[in-house]
């Protein structure tokens, strides 16, 4: 197995096994999670849930949900399914392809199981930009020609009927994903992420109910760095589990 480093997230509450090197994760992992809006008895699915960051934080906010986590790597399941039990979370690590029905129906992810989906899509599509040579981040970041919509329907079609989806993607992918999810959410909220408050955003978290007819919300942004390139205090509470994003 490749060499692997433990590391502390929300203030030391999860531990996580990840790899060295490659995609590790992050910001956008604490972010997704602090957007999510887990209920005790919800089915939680992580799509794409790599080494399990995502599910576990929500987790730790609320144990009293059935975590299944995602991932088509065998390698990085054995390491989730390692952090599940580290982290005493009694979750289901499901090995399938996201953008493959026959591999999601085989693995056991039945469409509308779900109440609510967390996803961090890879950012990026073949043709779109140079993919790292390095294969776990190349996977982690890229998707085939046309991936983003599959993936996003693929999402959709596992929550019930009034589940909810949140996700994080890149700021200047928010008009296509707002396209792709126009049809089947509603009571969509949405939040720009920005490094500085004098800077551009770079990520939007996205969250909807399926079948709802509710209007778009864009709520208050999120600003990442002080004029001091340190943490805001808001940004330093999520990183520390001390808030979240509801």
């Amino acid at each position: 197995m490749a060499e692997v480093t433990q590391d502390l997230l929300l203030g030391g509450r999860v531990r996580l096994i990840q790899p060295a090197k490659g995609h590790r994760a992050g910001t956008d992992a604490v972010l997704l999670a602090a957007s999510a809006p887990v209920k005790p008895g919800n089915i939680v699915v992580d799509v794409g849930a790599a080494t399990g960051a995502v599910g576990l934080m929500a987790a730790a906010r609320e144990p009293d949900g059935r975590f299944i986590f995602v991932e088509r790597d065998p390698a990085l399941a054995e390491l989730c399914r390692r952090n599940c039990r580290d982290n005493g979370v009694h979750g289901e690590v499901v090995i399938a392809d996201v953008l493959d029905r026959a591999s999601r129906h085989a693995a056991g992810l039945m469409p509308e199981s779900a109440d609510l989906v967390l996803t961090n899509p890879p950012f990026l599509e073949e043709g779109q930009a140079r993919i790292s040579p390095d294969q776990g981040r190349a996977a982690a970041h890229a998707l085939p020609a046309g991936g983003l919509e599959a993936w996003l329907k693929a999402c959709t079609g596992l929550l019930r009927p009034k589940g909810r989806l949140v996700m994080i993607h890149r700021a200047e992918r928010v008009a296509e994903c707002l396209e792709i999810l126009g049809k089947g959410l509603g009571g969509v909220e949405l939040r720009f992420v920005h490094p500085g408050a004098d800077r551009p955003a770079i990520r939007f978290l996205l969250s909807g109910v399926k079948g709802s007819r509710a209007p778009l919300t864009v709520l208050p942004p999120l600003i990442l760095n002080g004029s001091d390139g340190r943490f805001t205090p808001e940004a330093e509470a999520l990183h520390r589990g001390e808030a979240t994003l509801l």
